[in-house]
């Protein structure tokens, strides 16, 4: 009787989990998201140090963002992002392979993950995080178009110390609005994204400006980016499916 009683309380846990969280996110796809959970917990961390918190933010449209920074942060995270449904599973291998070898750990999250994690999770990583992490990824990629999913990543995204999204990264680190930011601003902001504490764009170091001008290459090479445009299917050889 009692283990009946808690699996229904279990149950509807979980239901309402999944209709709040669907909830959420459909609501996420019309509203400019102005918090999220690492906002809040950098707050607190600054707090218990004893130092005001810092939160640069303005939220800025799609149209008002560069097209160069939209194509920076394709080229330098996320090559597919308009092909696939919200995972890589070539780069999550890869990753795999590469933190089985060494010492530094590399992530293989592409930016609908990243974005999933920005708005709804928190940073630390785990088993737990990451099931999640999963999950809203793939209800982002339901309910929104690719070109939500990467308006809110650049907009919520922690671009330096107490600096999130990219209005604001480019005021601080160039004094220009997002909507005038050349290739190489944009490829230096881009390049210091996986670190954006230890990393400073408007300061980059000897290591920053090599991976820009990596990532600036790389944006010549790569299609520019269309929201309009379908994508071509990518086509696969038989050898492909060989096993």
């Amino acid at each position: 009787m009692l283990f009946r009683r808690i699996l229904r309380i279990l149950r509807n846990l979980f239901l309402i989990f999944i209709v709040f969280s669907i909830v959420w996110v459909v609501l996420a796809r019309f509203i400019p998201i102005y918090v999220t959970p690492l906002m809040a917990i950098r707050s607190v961390e600054a707090m218990v140090r004893g130092e005001m918190p810092k939160n640069s933010k303005t939220w800025v449209p799609i149209e008002e963002i560069s097209p160069n920074m939209v194509q920076a942060v394709v080229a330098s995270e996320d090559n597919l992002f308009l092909k696939h449904h919200g995972f890589s599973f070539n780069d999550i291998g890869k990753a795999i392979q590469h933190n089985q070898r060494g010492k530094k750990i590399r992530g293989g999250s592409t930016i609908s993950q990243q974005t999933a994690k920005n708005v709804f999770l928190w940073q630390q990583r785990s088993y737990l995080r990451k099931g999640l992490e999963a999950y809203f990824t793939v209800l982002i990629e339901l309910f929104w178009s690719k070109e939500r999913i990467m308006e809110v990543y650049l907009n919520v995204i922690e671009m330096g110390d107490g600096i999130y999204g990219i209005q604001a990264a480019s005021l601080e680190h160039f004094g220009v609005n997002s909507s005038q930011l050349t290739k190489s601003q944009a490829a230096t902001i881009a390049a210091c994204l996986p670190n954006p504490i230890r990393f400073n764009a408007g300061r980059p170091s000897r290591y920053i400006l090599n991976r820009k001008s990596q990532i600036v290459n790389l944006m010549r090479k790569l299609p520019q980016v269309d929201f309009d445009k379908k994508p071509a299917p990518v086509k696969k050889s038989r050898k492909h499916h060989r096993r």
